[in-house]
């Protein structure tokens, strides 16, 4: 039985997120129409990563098994035709090893979140930013989120539905930079906890306008309290960039 990695990109505006639910458009649940399809199959299609609802992907991916051999070239073209009018693409399809998981086998995930400071509203960017009128220290939030690196109990920052086993988390990288009148956090890990990017974008927020400084960042991380949490920064701006593997594939972000 073939296993199939696709690598997705989708506007997550109009979805109740990844994972199928009872009542709303799903993307996994899209993808899995698209591929009954073409397939005349029913499959269950496992992505690398939960994207919450309005959360957006460049580079989601997912894994599913086939009981005959296709080309990937027309198991991407198949998919994206049966997708239509839907804002989802399937940007590449390969058959990978029986025991590649798109979840469990990703060693890195790496997520941006953009921040629009200015007084006028996005119009082209609407519903893919988190507009804010208040100018941002981009350079202070920066140094506060570099006492996030490394590994903690992010407690403080794990949404209370969060089904994650443990708190702990090793964080990898958190870089913000300004671009004219946008700021891009650009964070990495081998997993995160649910909501954690944008509970930890929130907090630097509050360090941008300055309300808080790190020493604050880093007394609510060591509270391990998510009351000492700031508010939790919209879905809109959050994108899934890229997720590596063993096989030494590297996508920028």
């Amino acid at each position: 039985m073939p296993r199939f990695r696709i690598t997705i990109e989708y506007d997550g505006t109009s979805f109740v997120g990844w994972q199928r639910q009872a009542q709303g458009l799903s993307i996994q649940g899209l993808l899995e129409d698209a591929i009954a399809k073409f397939s005349h199959e029913t499959v269950g299609v496992r992505g690398a990563g939960r994207t919450d609802a309005g959360v957006h992907a460049l580079g989601q991916v997912a894994h599913f098994d086939l009981n005959k051999e296709w080309a990937p070239g027309r198991i991407r073209d198949a998919m994206n035709f049966h997708l239509r009018p839907h804002p989802i693409g399937v940007v590449a399809c390969a058959q990978v090893e029986a025991d590649f998981d798109a979840r469990f086998s990703a060693i890195q995930r790496h997520y941006r979140y953009r921040l629009l400071t200015r007084r006028a509203p996005p119009i082209l960017d609407r519903n893919r930013v988190w507009w804010t009128m208040q100018e941002l220290d981009a350079g202070e939030m920066h140094e506060a989120a570099q006492s996030l690196i490394g590994k903690h109990d992010f407690t403080t920052f794990r949404a209370a539905q969060c089904q994650a086993a443990s708190p702990v988390k090793t964080l990898d990288m958190f870089e913000i930079t300004r671009d004219g009148d946008e700021i891009v956090c650009r964070v990495s890990a081998r997993s995160f906890l649910h909501h954690q990017v944008r509970s930890m974008v929130g907090s630097l927020k509050l360090v941008g306008e300055g309300k808080w400084n790190r020493r604050d960042l880093e007394a609510a991380l060591a509270a391990r309290n998510r009351e000492a949490c700031g508010p939790v920064a919209p879905a809109a701006g959050l994108y899934l960039v890229a997720v590596n593997y063993p096989t030494g594939e590297v996508r920028t972000f």
